[in-house]
């Protein structure tokens, strides 16, 4: 018995403790949700603190959105009687109109006295909105920065819609009235527009146009050649596209569909006249820098002809304005292909010398530079190119004269203007080496000095061609290639003379003519045929032509040659002299029973030296 309760107290002891371990986790647990509890109660507070203002500020702009929308309707309640102000004077000048029109359509003298008042009534009220409508055009006139718009990327201001619409009400006024007395001319009122708004675009641009003037000015010495995008041009043809754009977009929506394009010239004529006294500046700078700036005339031809199609196409006017203002330059740009060929033949001729290790001079990279230069400014070019027909650049002063009586080529408007560029490009480079021929013909003496001028610059010109844009557009150039293998003749020329001393005499008339070369040649047996006299000569051609070959190859040497010009007259030396010299050593080289007093150089020897020219 005792035995067992002290198992069930021992049991009911260890409940006990097991209660009383939970009890402790609860305690625990309780302490924790306490502190939650509070942590919660403070982060309430903090909220209710930040929450609270709002919620006043809330409730205070409802109550002042209420105040504002009660305000806006007292507004519309006080603006009705006006409103009915001008329904009632539009129904009255309407009605005076026709009243007017009425009397005179009757035509009965005793109703000119009522036709003179009422005439007068309505001129007086017309003047009166004609004042009206001039404060209206100028309060929206002041002029601003066109250069900050176009720098963003941004449309130029446009009038606001309530000012439209006041405007066009005003101006249907005054046009109904107006168009009676002078139906064929524009309403006062569009003439207004046109002085008030003329003027703002005018004055706006003005800065541009200085802008284009002052940086067409030499900053890099007489000789610089102008850098493209270098002159304002591009942003003051930037800056009259959007704002005839924008103004366009303002007479849309103000005057009648048949006046936009009368208001619209109006508007530009004073800012356009401005536009084309510039160009006509410009035009005058490059008159006096046309070798170097010619490029800012094709540049100015490309920008001008580019904004003039997208003014019509958005307007639908403008066109002959813009080429009104832009024939001046044209036919500057016209004149500057001749010039610039005229340039390069009194360069050429005025040269007093010429270098005389045959280099390449620098006009050549200078003329090869312009027509890379022009690659850039195709669009213009070619355009100018289509009016002067095929060649047309050839003849002397053709601008002006085919600004007077075109010529038949001038017509051809579906020129291929790429292929037109090429041809010029070709008279170009003949006209440049032409010209270096016939002046190294002067200045150079020996035809191998020549033939490597020649070739140095031909090369120089073949190089830059297959560097640049100019080879998609002339390709492969037959007339270069002919100038090549003019320039290697020339150079051969002086070898012919030195391959005299290989050619020989054989008599075939008593016996068979021996071989030539290869192994069938005894030179021994050919020598003991020979007379003395004949042995005599032959050792003078071996001593000749060792003398007049060493010279050639030191003169080859000393001339500065491009590395593919050396490489091509090396090969054209080595396969002119090298078969000459082996059938001739192969006959003859036992003259001197190989101690090389006259057959200075075997077979070997020689093709070695030729091959070191290449």
């Amino acid at each position: 018995m005792p035995a067992q309760r002290r198992a069930a107290f021992a049991e009911e002891s260890a409940e006990v403790e097991v209660l009383y371990a939970n009890l402790e986790k609860l305690k625990s647990l309780s302490k924790k949700i306490q502190g939650s509890m509070s942590r919660l109660e403070v982060s309430g507070r903090t909220v209710q603190d930040a929450i609270g203002p709002v919620y006043g500020n809330t409730q205070r702009l409802q109550v002042m959105n209420t105040n504002v929308d009660r305000v806006l309707e007292a507004i519309e309640r006080a603006r009705e009687p006006l409103d009915m102000t001008k329904r009632e004077e539009r129904i009255l000048r309407n009605r005076t109109n026709q009243a007017l029109r009425d009397l005179k359509a009757s035509n009965l003298r005793s109703n000119q006295q009522a036709i003179s008042e009422l005439t007068n009534l309505l001129s007086v009220g017309t003047q009166s909105l004609e004042d009206v409508f001039r404060d209206l055009c100028r309060r929206d006139s002041q002029p601003i920065e066109p250069l900050g718009y176009i720098m963003k990327s941004s449309e130029f201001p446009r009038l606001v819609q309530q000012k439209t619409a006041q405007l066009r009400t005003i101006h249907s006024q005054i046009y109904n009235y107006t168009s009676q007395i002078n139906p064929n001319e524009l309403a006062p009122s569009a003439k207004i527009y046109a002085h008030e708004r003329g003027q703002y675009i005018a004055l706006s641009l003005g800065n541009l146009a200085q802008a284009s003037l002052s940086t067409a000015r030499k900053v890099g010495g007489a000789d610089a050649i102008y850098k493209q995008g270098s002159n304002g041009i591009g942003t003051y043809a930037s800056g009259i596209q959007g704002m005839y754009t924008a103004e366009y977009d303002n007479i849309c929506l103000i005057f009648s569909r048949d006046e936009w394009g009368q208001v619209l010239s109006a508007t530009c004529h004073p800012s356009l006249a401005v536009f084309a006294s510039t160009l006509r500046d410009l035009d005058t700078h490059i008159k006096a820098n046309l070798i170097t700036d010619c490029y800012l005339a094709y540049e100015i031809i490309e920008l001008v002809t580019n904004t003039s199609v997208s003014l019509e196409d958005r307007t639908g006017e403008l066109k002959q304005g813009m080429s009104d203002a832009l024939k001046a330059v044209r036919e500057t740009a016209k004149s500057s292909l001749s010039t610039l060929l005229s340039d390069v033949r009194s360069k050429i001729q005025q040269m007093q010398s010429l270098p005389t290790d045959g280099a390449a001079v620098p006009i050549t990279s200078e003329v090869l530079r312009r027509l890379q230069i022009m690659t850039s400014y195709l669009p213009p070019i070619t355009s100018i190119m289509r009016s002067l027909g095929d060649g047309g650049w050839s003849a002397p002063n053709n601008a002006s004269s085919n600004s007077s009586i075109p010529i038949l080529k001038s017509f051809d408007v579906g020129a291929d203007g790429k292929q037109l560029f090429s041809h010029y490009s070709s008279d170009t480079i003949e006209t440049l080496l032409s010209n270096l021929e016939q002046r190294a013909k002067s200045l150079l003496r020996g035809k191998s000095v020549q033939g490597v001028f020649v070739a140095n610059n031909a090369a120089v010109v073949e190089r830059m061609i297959r560097s640049s844009e100019l080879q998609p557009l002339l390709g492969h150039s037959a007339k270069l290639e002919s100038w090549k293998k003019k320039a290697s003749q020339l150079y051969t020329d002086a070898w012919k003379e030195t391959s005299v001393h290989l050619l020989d005499v054989q008599y075939t008339s008593k016996q068979p003519r021996p071989p030539s070369v290869g192994q069938g040649v005894d030179s021994a047996a050919v020598l003991r045929s020979l007379s003395s006299k004949d042995k005599d000569g032959i050792k003078e051609k071996f001593k000749s032509f060792n003398v007049s070959f060493d010279e050639l190859v030191a003169k080859h040497k000393s001339f500065k040659m491009e590395p593919e010009v050396r490489r091509q007259l090396g090969r054209d030396v080595q396969t002119f002299i090298e078969p000459l010299y082996s059938r001739f050593w192969e006959r003859y080289h036992e003259v001197d029973k190989g101690k090389g007093k006259y057959a200075k150089y075997d077979k070997s020897q020689l093709s070695s030296i030729l091959a070191s020219l290449s």
